[in-house]
């Protein structure tokens, strides 16, 4: 018994030692040998969107190109947002932070991917990525939660691997539609099974779900009025409550 309480009291150390794979390492890993369309980085195909969104590409572009970005945001519409409805708060907390905004209305997390692939990263070196994708993936029976979970995790994956030293924050998917119902469910189980990339090292996790909704489940209309995308009010409150995180993960404080 003795002999058994000193292996087992070793067994932290022999762990450590032995240079194991963290649980982020295996995610990354089997999410790289998946092929079904969240995974598969996609040239977007809309007609609604090409007018202005390859315009915006090569604008974002040109705007890395520039070098001296600290702060990423990466997303879809909603991200896309701190451009117009919520660019009061966006000169308020991020205008001065060197910020680029890399959301783009109506991606999907293929779509980013693709961005991610065709974006000139060579001239910044950035110290946060805020991270916030997927509502797209969720509509009807296009993906899974768990296709959903590994396309927000191969994003996160990309931007490890582009940038090793810096931090992303992880959002989860804000909480959609008036109540309670099928895809919001599905948004949910995708923010658990996304969440386990955390490390507290390299990637934070952060549910910002709650300020959305009700106590009893019901979205809050007030700051997001179509159930999808806030309002500049939503904006506000959004950014107040990010705002303790981004400033640690910066290091300003």
């Amino acid at each position: 018994m003795k002999e058994r309480l000193i292996l087992i009291a070793f067994v932290p150390l022999i762990l450590a030692l032995s240079g194991c794979t963290t649980q982020q390492e295996i995610l990354f890993k089997e999410v790289a040998k998946k092929t079904h369309a969240a995974v598969t980085p996609s040239r977007i195909p809309f007609p609604e969107v090409q007018e202005w969104y390859w315009p915006r590409h090569e604008a974002v572009n040109e705007r890395l190109k520039q070098g001296n970005v600290d702060l990423l945001f990466v997303g879809n519409s909603i991200m896309n947002g701190w451009d117009n409805t919520g660019k009061k708060y966006w000169d308020q907390y991020y205008a001065s932070r060197n910020a680029v905004n890399m959301g783009f209305g109506w991606d999907w997390t293929q779509h980013t991917l693709w961005r991610l692939d065709h974006s000139d990263f060579s001239n910044i070196s950035p110290k946060l990525a805020v991270v916030l994708i997927g509502t797209n993936n969720s509509n009807g029976n296009d993906n899974t939660a768990e296709e959903i979970a590994d396309g927000i995790i191969a994003i996160c994956g990309r931007l490890h691997t582009q940038f090793p030293k810096m931090k992303i924050l992880l959002l989860a998917i804000f909480p959609r539609e008036p109540g309670p119902c099928p895809q919001r469910e599905k948004i949910t189980r995708a923010n658990q099974l996304t969440s386990r990339i955390a490390d507290g090292k390299t990637i934070y996790y952060l549910n910002l779900s709650r300020l959305f909704l009700s106590k009893d489940g019901k979205l809050r209309q007030e700051l997001m009025p179509d159930f999808l995308h806030p309002n500049e009010e939503g904006y506000r409150v959004w950014a107040k409550a990010m705002e303790p995180k981004i400033t640690e993960l910066l290091g300003e404080k």
